[in-house]
């Protein structure tokens, strides 16, 4: 996937010693100190003699690792009149190689419960794998084949280029703002440097390449001295070192240096003006750029603790500003933006109804003004540290974010170690560093504001500025030309290793005085802890025509308390670098923290008081009121969402789910403080909720907590409200909703399936995952890689307390659509014809259990699996009895999955669109299509239609 530079940071290549090194601080940190800091990566390195840098860290603690493979290779570096040639060899690296067929990435690692992606961004490109440690050998070898063997040719080209339209489709022409950011947004703040190029590249240039510009393109950066190879997790060091030495070593540095990128970009000499505009823009938006230096600059954590200061959570200073005290603005956002060349400052904002452009402007650039006038507040300063040491520390829990961290901070800075010095450095910048840097790069004079309204607003008779792309001359390859060799003379990947068993967590519970139950496991050494209390009620308890006032509720409950305001609660939780999110589903309502332990007692009192005694203040709710109306205004425009908002009604109309959880803006608009405070009342009693705590906790820190926090909570007299049956209309529907200028066709099958409590749970998993579970499911197999139709294709499971839900869905190009319907039906109705293979069967379930073990390894992923058991009644065993319950499936079980619960014709389907390029041959595959006018929308309507 491409990864905008607007949106994340950059990275740049850097050198590494020759000699093998520890990297660690010298002084480990105080036991006291320790659950309050963030651990050191203890990484190793050297450099081999051809240049690929390789670094490992050893994790004893997992039965996985990763293996990441960084090529200092971005959007950058793509050729003069050749856009977008790194985004396309990130597809193309998953394709052939002289000893890999096509695909084989994936029987290597999705195929054995693992995962493998890459991202494009502006300076590199990596690739990255997960899997279970004793495949670490075969993943080295992969990886060296792609690096010294990888197949280019004609047929792959042509069909990762369909691939490559169908994402920019999906990504950026669907999407209400993906022009803005994608597009414009790099467009207008660089003049000169390649950054200026979308990292996605141009469709006619990539229609322009020849075979021989894609050859020369891959042997110019494709190369062991232009590449860091990473490697964490649980490994023995010595056979790691041996197999890089076998697979990496023996590849050649091609002869001649790597072309860099020499361009500069020049200071802007005075403020600039940038106006686009875009179909289906719900609401007007900004953007304000400055230039800003590169990643390595001095100054760069400064400006990262002034991006903080601006836009991270709700007690930023554009949030207050914008979006609390002005409601002028219904989103904010902000950026350090620095790569390895010189990079960029920003600030924006998507405007609330009723508000424009030139608002948000001046708003923006007094919230600028003020932090240039007066430094941040002590508080203030050390709430944004705290924020960016405890994302660090987030983003560590997992071994391939421990990876990323290295290769980051490697290529963003020249350094490795910088993963570790910059955590001290963040915490070095003082106010008067925010000051001076706010001063020196965002200067009122030197800024170019973008501009992005609907197309409506363009001013009559002018239209779109497109440059022609540039005409180049094709490269002339005459390097080696590699091919797939025949079967017989292939190289056969290396043994698999011995498996190391997993260390599963052992979860302890309690039920206080009260009621409450109290679940603890403990899984972690990292200093995080998360707390989830769960309430069982969720959308179903909607009053009829109130759609959306449990989510209201629980969204209402980090808004303010008897004793805190909403500002209060985000500026205490946020100094504590803890997170804290409410929402609601569709059976069951949460109340989210994630902190250090030594921070815990303090988060979990303010949890316990926004889950207890929410104020439900009538000023809030209209705020939250006007930012649900303005979300639902973006989200009208996106043909993902609609699709997904018709499902409820289509499937389960005329029962208690049977309406959109999110709420419409009808339904919205009727909320009162007194229906939420009544919700609230009615079913956040303790007796009707369970608190989950997992990570670096003990079951008795965690019992004393809870009781602590909520052992005074009262439980009201009588029972809670008991919870409905569901019994879903079996009429299936087809309905067409035709949305003119969209970019893409979202078209989705759904159709009702079975309860968490069915004997089938684990066969229709297993089914579910065969179907549409991962890159090499059945769906995409059929939709994306053989046809280039969709960026992806999937399908879910949904099993609730008295049924559930089944979809499968992709997005396509409009015109595609009804072929895209046809695949769905086809590949549901050969689940039931035929039973799967051996081979398919065993991958598919690799790929639930793999999925299901790093999901236990996070502390928020472990919560989520131990509060969905204890919410469905589910003894908390299944943790250990999984593995052995999604083995047990037989082929047979699957077949009659398919043939009872996921018959196409009893599906319903909803396809929305710009409805002029497939209505009509929807019309022969579906008679009874309702064709609705996205105009004409009304989902709180049994019919879908508003009345005539």
């Amino acid at each position: 996937m491409v990864r905008s530079a607007v949106l994340c940071l950059v990275l740049a290549l850097g050198l590494a010693s020759p000699a093998a090194a520890q990297r660690a601080p010298q002084s480990p940190p105080t036991a006291a100190a320790r659950t309050a800091e963030v651990p050191p990566i203890v990484y190793k390195e050297r450099t081999l003699p051809n240049g690929l840098k390789v670094y490992w860290s050893q994790d004893r603690s997992t039965p996985n690792v990763t293996v990441q493979v960084w090529y200092r290779v971005g959007s950058k570096d793509d050729p003069e009149g050749r856009s977008g040639f790194a985004h396309l060899f990130e597809h193309m690296l998953f394709k052939a190689t002289r000893n890999m067929p096509a695909e084989t990435i994936d029987r290597l690692t999705e195929d054995v419960g693992g995962f493998n992606n890459a991202s494009t961004y502006d300076d590199f490109t990596n690739y990255y794998e997960v899997v279970p440690a004793e495949h670490l050998e075969r993943l080295l070898w992969a990886e060296s084949e792609r690096m010294g063997s990888l197949v280019v040719d004609e047929a792959v080209f042509a069909s990762e280029r369909d691939v490559v339209k169908e994402e920019l489709r999906q990504r950026v022409l669907a999407d209400p703002y993906g022009r803005l950011f994608a597009l414009m947004l790099p467009q207008a703040s660089y003049t000169t440097h390649p950054y200026k190029r979308p990292g996605i590249g141009s469709i006619e240039e990539l229609d322009a390449a020849t075979i021989d510009d894609l050859r020369a393109f891959h042997q110019a950066y494709y190369r062991p001295d232009n590449a860091a190879l990473i490697v964490v997790g649980n490994f023995d060091e010595a056979k790691l070192n041996a197999w890089i030495d076998k697979y990496f070593g023996p590849i050649k540095t091609p002869a001649g240096p790597i072309k860099r990128v020499t361009a500069k970009e020049p200071p802007r000499a005075k403020a600039g003006v940038f106006d686009g505009y875009g179909p289906n823009v719900p609401l007007p938006a900004l953007a304000i750029t400055w230039l800003g230096p590169q990643a390595s600059d001095p100054e760069a954590p400064a400006l990262k603790v002034l991006d903080a200061i601006l836009s991270a959570g709700k007690s930023s200073r554009l949030y207050n500003s914008l979006v609390y005290e002005k409601r002028i603005a219904t989103a904010i956002f902000s950026s350090a933006d620095l790569p390895a060349d010189p990079g960029m400052f920003m600030t924006g904002a998507i405007m609330a109804s009723g508000h424009d452009i030139a608002e948000g402007e001046a708003a923006l650039l007094a919230e600028v003004a003020r932090l240039q006038a007066q430094p941040p507040s002590a508080t203030e300063l050390e709430e944004a540290r705290n924020e960016l040491i405890a994302g660090q520390l987030r983003e560590r829990e997992t071994i391939d974010g421990r990876g990323f961290a290295l290769g980051y901070a490697l290529m963003t800075e020249g350094d490795a170690a910088r993963a570790n010095t910059e955590l001290a450095a963040l915490r070095a910048v003082t106010a008067a560093d925010v000051q001076r840097v706010a001063r020196k790069y965002l200067p009122a004079a030197k800024r170019m504001t973008i501009r992005y309204r609907p197309e409506s607003e363009r001013p009559a008779g002018q239209t779109e500025a497109k440059a022609a792309p540039p005409k180049v001359a094709s490269a002339k390859y005459t390097g080696p030309i590699v091919t797939l060799a025949p079967e017989g003379q292939r190289v056969a990947p290396p043994p698999i290793g011995t498996p190391v068993e997993p260390v599963l967590p052992k979860p302890a519970e309690r039920t206080l005085a009260n009621g409450l139950r109290v679940i603890v496991a403990q899984s972690s050494e990292l200093p995080l802890v998360s707390a989830e209390l769960i309430v069982k009620t969720g959308a179903w308890a909607d009053p009829q025509g109130l759609a959306g006032a449990a989510s209201m509720t629980a969204g209402m409950l980090t808004e303010g308390t008897r004793t805190r305001s909403a500002q209060e609660i985000a500026s205490q939780v946020e100094a504590l670098g803890a997170t804290l999110g409410s929402g609601a589903g569709v059976e069951s309502t949460s109340v989210s923290l994630n902190a250090m332990p030594d921070k815990l007692p303090a988060a979990m009192a303010i949890m316990a008081d926004v889950a207890r005694n929410p104020a439900f203040a009538a000023e809030e709710l209209e705020r939250q009121r006007q930012l649900a109306l303005d979300s639902l205004q973006v989200a009208y425009q996106e043909p993902g969402s609609i699709a997904g908002f018709a499902a409820a009604p289509v499937v389960f109309g005329g029962t208690p789910f049977g309406h959109v959880a999110e709420g419409t803006p009808a339904s919205i608009a009727k909320l009162t403080p007194a229906q939420l405070a009544k919700i609230h009342g009615a079913y956040f009693r303790p007796d009707n909720a369970i608190l989950v705590l997992t990570g670096a906790i003990t079951p008795g820190q965690g019992f004393a907590l809870a009781e602590q926090a909520f052992g005074d909570w009262k439980k009201p007299a009588g029972a809670a409200p008991a919870q409905p049956q569901i019994t879903p209309n079996p009429k299936p529907r087809a309905v067409a909703i035709d949305l003119p200028g969209t970019g893409q066709a979202a078209v989705t099958v759904v159709k009702p399936a079975i309860p968490r409590s069915s004997p089938a749970y684990y066969p229709g998993i297993v089914t579910n995952s065969i179907l549409g579970t991962g890159y090499s499911s059945r769906l995409n197999q059929e939709i994306r890689i053989k046809r280039g139709l969709s960026y992806g294709a999937r399908s879910g499971l949904s099993a609730r307390r008295t049924t559930g839900a089944f979809s499968a869905s992709a997005q396509t190009k409009n015109e595609s659509a009804p072929e895209v319907l046809d695949l769905i039906r086809a590949e549901m109705k050969k689940l039931a014809d035929t039973t799967p293979g051996a081979d398919e069967l065993k991958a598919r379930k690799s790929v639930l259990i793999g999925g299901f073990g790093r999901q236990l390894e996070t502390t928020s992923g472990l919560a989520g699996i131990l509060g969905n058991y204890a919410l469905y009644g589910i003894d908390l065993t299944e943790v250990s009895a999984y593995t052995g319950k999604v083995e047990a499936v037989t082929a047979a079980q699957v077949q009659d999955f398919a043939r009872q619960t996921l018959d196409p014709a009893q599906a319903s389907v909803v396809v929305v669109g710009d409805g002029k390029a497939f209505i009509d041959p929807l019309k022969t595959r579906a008679p009874n299509l309702e064709v609705i006018p996205a105009a004409e929308l009304d989902l709180d309507s049994p019919s879908l239609r508003k009345p005539k």
